[in-house]
């Protein structure tokens, strides 16, 4: 089977030489030469353009940064919904907005096309090491078709409901997820302003009440815990700046819905200053060095 990767970036590179991997003839296409580079020596085909990649393709698979890029791919008389072959399923991994992953999945459908949204959990690390976890929204048929996929790329697969709903729990999870964050970061401080050791701080504190996955498995302190960002400098991982775009979607489906969110807010507004101060590259839990303005 041909399967068509558009965005082979920090996830979507891993994912695509997952599925070589596991036998799929795979072609991709991406802005940055050098990740086309890697992807070609692993064994894919690169692709000069998306309409390229996607020919005789029946499977479409896409993993990019945010709402607008999405649409700018699928949408207009150069999208991919304008050329893609009538029996090929489209599935998109990037994490954006529930109602525009709707608005897509509705165009798809109107032009014969079957189209899911399947965001992932599991940064980096659980892309290379193929243990993502998907949170699927569309119709069963479609799920069910992409599953064999899904599965050479991921550990955990959820039918989370209809087309938008993947992209739901994806942004509830990932507003959870930067609470938590702060939330560890500002105890693990208060610990060491009163001059505990961090290591022996989060020891207990996973033994206890407060244990989360930020503390247990991807502690904001350096020294804490080794192979994760913040003893390595803040490198890799899953940027400030994504996180902050991933609350900022929280926050406008909140508001959409006249949901509230007073945490999510302060979450948002927090990692948005800390953005700002230049740190947007930097992992998210290097949001455990935010200071007062």
């Amino acid at each position: 089977m041909k399967v068509a990767f558009i965005g082979l970036g920090n996830m979507g590179l891993p994912m695509a030489l997952n599925l070589l991997k596991a036998g799929y003839q795979v072609t991709g296409f991406d802005l940055v030469q050098a990740q086309l580079d890697i992807f070609s020596k692993t064994g894919g085909i690169p692709a000069q353009n998306t309409s390229e990649a996607v020919q005789g393709a029946k499977v479409i698979i896409s993993m990019l940064p945010a709402s607008r890029h999405v649409e700018g791919l699928y949408l207009g008389d150069r999208g991919l919904l304008s050329f893609a072959q009538a029996d090929a399923l489209i599935i998109d991994c990037s994490t954006i907005s529930p109602k525009v992953s709707q608005d897509l999945a509705a165009q798809a459908k109107a032009k014969g096309l079957a189209m899911i949204d399947a965001p992932v959990s599991g940064g980096t690390a659980g892309a290379q090491a193929g243990t993502l976890t998907f949170m699927v929204g569309g119709n069963v048929q479609d799920v069910e078709k992409a599953r064999p996929l899904l599965e050479k790329m991921g550990k955990n697969i959820f039918h989370a409901g209809s087309n938008g709903s993947g992209q739901t729990v994806k942004v509830c999870n990932n507003m959870l997820l930067g609470i938590q964050m702060l939330g560890t970061s500002e105890a693990l401080r208060l610990g060491i302003a009163n001059g505990m050791d961090p290591k022996v701080l989060s020891d207990i504190m996973t033994k206890s009440s407060g244990s989360n996955w930020a503390l247990e498995l991807y502690n904001p302190c350096p020294g804490v815990m080794e192979s994760v960002p913040s003893s390595k400098g803040y490198a890799g991982g899953f940027g400030v700046d994504l996180m902050l775009k991933d609350l900022g979607l929280a926050v406008e489906n909140a508001q959409g819905l006249e949901a509230y969110i007073p945490l999510g807010k302060v979450a948002h507004d927090l990692y948005k200053a800390h953005s700002k101060a230049g740190n947007g590259e930097l992992d998210f839990s290097s949001v455990f060095n935010l200071k007062a303005n």
